[in-house]
């Protein structure tokens, strides 16, 4: 059996590994358009601010190291079109500009997202970069360096992480978001406050309720006209949001969703026999709505990476869903949520009531105890668990939303989590942890 992977990210590596163990038989092909695979672009950010060393400890296997283990891994070369019926590929060679077709049995499409940029952000002026993968963090990397002042345009995951690591590199940061906060698309309007002052409080110049109108320069960019006047800038980086990268799957007669990403089923097959789909480019079930979702994220990525390289190679493995658990870090705050937003459930119609609780990370009387917000959604009439979101002082505090996560993806309801046996000694915790306190009392209103 000839297994062909399109893609050696998150997705596709774990394809091709679980693939190769499963079925020693099989000729496992990998096709990445770039030069490297499997790398923690999670990671890019920390580089940028100089908390990872270099951006080749992001990489957990080289392609030597891959094809070592019977992985046929070529990197720079890009698969350009599917024949699903002749059951081919067509692989251009990037370094020899060479084109050949190529057989398969089993098809991943694991093919990603790529950034979304605005009408404004197709330009040729040196210093605007997007972040997507290792050569991008290379580029901006460069870019920074000598540079005095940045702007960047968006404020979610990326634009947040960004703006803590360019200040700590010694730059302005200006960040300007279309919409009214940031982090518009994790956390309800409260919550979302919170962040901005924190961003604030680390230097950062946060200007909500902007619109970029253009880029201004010559050869390199100088700044950015907006509908609230002109951002001067050596730096720009566009983090608007992303896309499925769907051509191929298109091409292959693949089903797309209503969210634009490839549709699959819970072994990751499309609904193209033999053609299947992993990662950021495809749906996911989210395990609180039933709904088909697009959240592009590692861990599902990986796992359903996993599933797909087990099924291809003629084993059985199911993939789940999601809860939609996010996480991140942005100056001293910690910041995560899971499963539906208060917003979320009301614009899906669903009877939700939210409670929030203000206390500290563990015992107040320990002198390193640090202030931690919970906001903790429910579903009236039937008390199940609809989603959490937490801001901790102490960034490592939010890692408490695992536990919330885990109790959504069986459907628990508030009072399974204020019955949850949970650890206790005051240097991680109160007695009465705040996630207990904030379970009692969503489960008397709801």
């Amino acid at each position: 059996m000839r297994i062909v992977v399109v893609g050696g990210v998150a997705a596709g590596m774990s394809a091709a590994s679980r693939a190769q163990r499963f079925s020693a038989d099989a000729q496992v092909v990998v096709f990445e358009r770039g030069g490297f695979v499997s790398y923690g672009a999670c990671g890019l950010p920390y580089v940028i601010g100089g908390e990872v060393g270099a951006f080749s400890d992001l990489v957990a296997r080289t392609p030597a190291q891959m094809r070592a283990r019977g992985i046929r891994v070529r990197t720079r070369h890009e698969v350009t079109d599917v024949d699903a019926r002749a059951g081919t590929v067509t692989v251009l060679d990037r370094a020899a500009g060479r084109t050949t077709t190529e057989p398969y049995d089993r098809l991943l499409l694991a093919t990603g997202v790529s950034p979304v940029r605005p009408d404004w952000a197709h330009t040729d002026l040196a210093g605007v970069h997007v972040l997507r993968d290792i050569p991008d963090g290379e580029a901006l990397d460069a870019s920074v360096r000598g540079a005095k002042r940045a702007c960047i345009v968006g404020g979610g995951y990326i634009g947040l992480e960004l703006a803590e690591a360019l200040r700590a590199r010694g730059l302005s940061v200006v960040l300007l978001e279309k919409g009214p906060e940031v982090a518009g698309r994790m956390l309800d309007r409260p919550l979302q406050a919170q962040v901005r002052e924190e961003l604030e409080r680390g230097g950062v110049d946060v200007r909500c309720g902007v619109t970029v109108q253009g880029l201004t320069g010559r050869g390199h960019v100088t700044g950015l006209q907006t509908d609230r006047g002109l951002v001067r800038a050596d730096v720009v980086i566009v983090a608007v949001g992303v896309t499925p990268n769907v051509e191929l799957a298109r091409a292959a007669g693949v089903r797309l969703g209503k969210t634009g990403a490839v549709a699959v089923n819970a072994r990751q097959e499309t609904n193209v026999p033999g053609v299947y789909s992993a990662g950021d480019n495809t749906e996911s079930l989210h395990r609180v709505t039933r709904r088909r979702v697009h959240i592009p994220l590692g861990l599902p990525a990986n796992r359903m990476g996993r599933v797909a390289g087990v099924n291809m190679a003629g084993g059985e493995a199911r993939f789940p869903g999601v809860v939609g658990t996010g996480i991140f870090r942005t100056f001293g705050l910690g910041v995560a949520r899971t499963g539906l937003t208060q917003a979320e459930a009301e614009a899906l119609h669903l009877n939700a009531v939210s409670v929030d609780v203000t206390s500290t990370d563990h015992a107040g009387y320990h002198r390193s105890s640090r202030p931690i917000h919970v906001r903790l959604t429910g579903e009236r009439g039937s008390g199940r668990l609809l989603g959490a979101q937490l801001i901790g002082h102490n960034h490592l505090s939010v890692k408490r939303v695992d536990v919330v996560a885990a109790l959504l993806g069986e459907r628990a309801t508030a009072q399974d989590l204020f019955d949850a046996d949970l650890a206790y000694a005051p240097p991680f915790s109160g007695v009465w942890d705040v996630l207990l306190v904030a379970a009692d009392r969503l489960q008397r209103t709801l």
